[in-house]
């Protein structure tokens, strides 16, 4: 295409892309900030045998839409529809399956190792944002790398900003570089002068002493040669929406024998003026108007988000103690308002989940009481750092999971329902999960009466619409809640988190049919209530558990193993997430994928009931 031709195109495709996300949700800044960059791209290399491994990948809406998904782009993260992240299963353009940040380079360099073993010539190219780079595993790869002396390819796409303003010494070196970019011009006309001068030999050595005070020229002008010294060579900034320019640096990179930084400036959200204004807005967003740029949300409660946010405001007041903790979403947490009020208890780790929890154990040897809030599905990323740093040393550490269970259209790589099962595992850990807003704030205060490692895990989205006490009410440690029971029922539901209210349903279903329920709010998975457990295996004819998380481990799981350590043989039906992973959809439709609905929840129970063949059930199947 000319050059007219890509920027009608470009023109077309943030059309598409603004229209779609407008409808279904989705990540529109990022995508509408690389589009140019992603023609340029296309324009030079044939990624029908090159490779592109986009990091994080909400950026890669225009890569989907160029490689045969432009027609089922309407279908975006939409149950059966494609993904909203690059997915290896549903194109051979995905040439890696994405979805959490920092592991393009690794993942590309892998590639690339691969194609030489295989003598496969191919170009293998990773596009990384300016915050994916703060996360930890990205200098692992650029230090591999760079010391492979592969000819690697990473595209720096730097919009000065993840999901919220990027921060840390990496966001200042960065805005400089894209500040001076005069010192890399200055430097090519230098060594061209000194060259060509009429001395060779003079020139030469003026060219030896000059390349020895470089770096700390460079240092002076730049603050520092960071990607140099990493063994890459460094180019940019360049404009990222200046196309003709863009695909001028891409072409000649294949004359380089050493890894390649492409430093890349583009803006979020270009394009579309309400996400140019507001990308953190426009980040991830849910339907709007196009016209207006409105987020169209319907009359709700309060979030968990949202009560969180204001309780840890309330235990700070409480407790000088409290100190808040994130990797790169203070909005997204909830933790904005906390660091505008409490700013020297408030710190942002950048995408790093490994250093805030461990940030977090020293400062609760050091005396304090962190609160560390992730979303559920990063926080797998710091397993080891739980367990070795916190749990082992039995450390007051507050882990705070966001998003914890079936979050929607983000689809498998961002639904939290392995933490139970992984924190379960780990000694000194405690869980808790609550059925309502309003357990939570309860929760998180009773957490800071205890001083041990403890996780509390809340949903994404609205709260039930329960009255929020505001002054701290009592729960007894690793103690059950009986909501719904009597000595003559033949079923006891233990339910944890959402499920609670999903049981409770389900039991007025089940009642309907003449079979009587007990409903227990499990609360605890860990510690676990094997009083209470005990006491309804002996009047029950089934006990059943259920939890928005997987089967495999997880709370269900530790039901099972009490019952069969302590020999007790009441039937066991346990509902939960199956062991696959779940796609996207709307979380009501994921949900009744799961068998998690109160109608699944209460035919589960009957199909059970008969296959057990007890004589009480007076309905037909």
């Amino acid at each position: 295409m000319s050059l007219e031709q890509l920027k009608e195109l470009a023109t077309e495709i943030r059309e598409l892309i603004l229209t779609t996300v407008a409808n279904n949700g989705g990540h529109l800044a990022p995508s509408l900030g690389t589009v140019e960059l992603t023609l340029a791209l296309y324009s030079v290399f044939d990624f029908s045998k090159d490779r592109i491994v986009w990091d994080v990948g909400h950026q890669a809406y225009t890569h989907k839409i160029l490689t045969g998904r432009r027609d089922t782009f309407h279908t975006l993260r939409t149950k059966g529809g494609i993904t909203g992240f690059p997915k290896r299963a549903e194109s051979p353009f995905d040439s890696f399956g994405v979805g959490h940040a920092s592991t393009s380079i690794s993942a590309a360099l892998g590639l690339l190792i691969a194609a030489e073993i295989e003598n496969v010539d191919r170009k293998v190219i990773a596009v990384i944002g300016d915050g994916a780079l703060t996360g930890g595993e990205a200098f692992e790869g650029l230090n591999h790398a760079g010391q492979l002396k592969k000819n690697l390819i990473v595209i720096l796409n730097d919009n000065e900003m993840s999901i919220d303003k990027n921060v840390g010494a990496l966001s200042e070196y960065l805005s400089d570089l894209r500040l001076m970019p005069q010192y890399h011009r200055a430097k090519k006309e230098i060594e061209g002068f000194i060259k060509n001068m009429p001395f060779p030999d003079i020139g030469e050595k003026i060219l030896v002493a000059a390349n020895s005070v470089r770096s700390g020229l460079k240092s002076a002008i730049v603050s520092g040669t960071l990607f140099e010294a990493l063994g890459f060579t460094y180019l940019g900034p360049i404009d990222g929406h200046d196309i003709r320019n863009m695909q001028t640096v891409f072409s000649r990179l294949g004359v380089f024998d050493t890894p390649v930084l492409v430093h890349v400036h583009t803006k979020k959200g270009k394009g579309y003026a309400p996400a140019e204004k507001s990308p953190d807005k426009f980040h991830g967003v849910g339907k709007f108007d196009k016209a207006t740029g409105r987020v169209i949300k319907k009359p709700a409660p309060p979030s968990y988000t949202e009560i969180f946010s204001q309780t840890i405001l309330d235990c700070a007041a409480e407790n000088e103690k409290v100190v808040a903790i994130t990797a790169a979403m203070p909005t997204g947490t909830g933790l904005k308002k906390f660091s505008e009020i409490f700013p020297r208890r408030f710190f942002d780790t950048g995408i790093s989940e490994e250093h805030a929890v461990t940030l977090a154990a020293g400062m609760a040897a050091g005396g304090l009481r962190p609160m560390v809030a992730i979303y559920s599905t990063f926080f797998q990323r710091a397993y080891d750092q739980i367990l070795h740093d916190v749990c082992l040393q039995n450390l007051p550490v507050t882990f705070c999971l966001d998003r914890a269970g079936l979050v929607g259209e983000d689809g498998a790589t961002h639904h939290g329902v392995f933490d139970m099962a992984y924190l379960r595992t780990i000694p000194n850990m405690n869980i808790l999960v609550p059925k309502d807003e309003n357990e939570l704030r309860q929760m998180m205060f009773a957490i800071l009466e205890q001083d041990k490692p403890a996780a509390i895990r809340y949903p994404r989205g609205s709260g039930l619409g329960v009255k929020v006490v505001s002054t701290p009410q009592k729960i007894p440690w690793g103690k059950a809640e009986i909501l719904r029971g009597n000595e003559t029922a033949n079923v006891a539901i233990f339910a944890v988190g959402t499920m609670v209210k999903n049981s409770l349903d389900a039991a007025i279903i089940l009642n309907g049919l003449k079979i009587s329920v007990n409903v227990i709010n499990a609360r605890f998975v860990k510690p676990l209530d094997t009083e209470t457990i005990k006491k309804f295996a002996q009047t029950v004819k089934l006990i059943v558990t259920c939890e928005e998380g997987t089967l495999t481990g997880g709370f269900g799981s530790a039901v099972a193993e009490f019952l069969a350590d302590a020999e007790i043989s009441t039937p066991l039906l346990r509902l939960g997430v199956p062991d696959k992973f779940i796609e996207q959809g709307t979380r009501a439709e994921l949900l009744d994928i799961c068998g998690l609905t109160a109608e699944k929840i209460s035919q589960s129970i009957t199909e059970r009931l008969y296959e057990l063949k007890f004589g009480f059930l007076t309905v037909e199947k």
